[in-house]
């Protein structure tokens, strides 16, 4: 009896100091991975990768350092680590068949890694959800709307839907419809359209000269198309200032823009023989 006491006294005392140990491994490698994580990005090396593959691998090694972290643990606590590797791989198996749409949401961030259809900083439009790409995590990617909302779209489906990337291209066409009355002259109308454009600052000649044509007769107008290159970042900026340009050289040109009207006719009705 008294060696058995022994024996699992001693045997206690092991597991003691070997918890007592993976628990400050376990508090040590939490705080490392935290500060490692922080120190990573102002590398020299990681700061001149790609922003959209720096959030990435981020995000990779975040999780690949907490695996590792978790095999240590089970080696200190004398785990076969052999058997627990082949434990978690058959799991790992069994999880990823449950688990589709995450496998699927990992494979759609590789392609978007590797593809680049948008990168961070881009404006992007994907389904009903449209924004500037905040981040790109394995499993999803963060937008930001222009209401200062945060949507986080999954990989997989993302890969999977049309994406519209306004900010590709360093220039865009700004694109306005114009109606004016019937009775307007069409080449008058073009001239102060196509001088308003020219004049505008941010108007990029040198990409093309802005296109003006009549485009359609409508209901009560006669509706020309205005095409003028822009730079991405000012597109915006010249939209809503060349509308309002428009507006005040066809007004001092004396061109009437129409609104919607009807005309009424009214008849008085015969008066009926006799006075009846």
């Amino acid at each position: 009896m008294e060696q058995i006491g022994d024996f699992l006294l001693q045997l206690g005392m092991t597991a003691g100091v070997r918890i007592l140990e993976a628990l400050v491994v376990l508090v040590v490698g939490c705080q490392l991975i935290k500060w490692l994580l922080r120190k990573l990005p102002k590398g020299i090396a990681f700061s001149r990768l790609d922003k959209t593959l720096q959030s990435f691998a981020l995000s990779f090694i975040k999780v690949l350092l907490y695996v590792l972290l978790f095999l240590i643990l089970a080696y200190i606590l004398g785990l076969p680590t052999t058997s627990l590797i082949t434990v978690l791989a058959s799991a790992g198996i069994a999880v990823g068949l449950a688990l589709q749409g995450a496998l699927s949401n990992l494979a759609g961030g590789l392609m978007i890694l590797l593809f680049k259809p948008f990168k961070i900083g881009d404006y992007i439009e994907a389904g009903s959800c449209s924004g500037y790409v905040e981040k790109i995590t394995i499993f999803y990617t963060i937008i930001r709307t222009i209401d200062n909302r945060l949507a986080s779209l999954p990989n997989g489906a993302l890969t999977n839907s049309n994406i519209i990337n306004y900010t590709a291209n360093p220039y865009r066409l700004v694109c306005l419809d114009i109606g004016v009355a019937y009775g307007a002259d069409i080449q008058q109308v073009k001239q102060v359209l196509m001088e308003t454009a020219k004049a505008h600052p941010l108007c990029e000649l040198d990409q093309g000269e802005p296109l003006v044509a009549l485009n359609k007769y409508g209901e009560s107008s006669l509706d020309f198309i205005l095409r003028a290159w822009v730079k991405t970042e000012n597109y915006w900026d010249m939209y809503f200032s060349l509308n309002e340009q428009i507006k005040a050289a066809l007004d001092q040109a004396g061109i009437e823009i129409p609104f919607p009207q009807m005309d009424v006719h009214l008849h008085q009705p015969l008066q009926q023989a006799d006075g009846q």
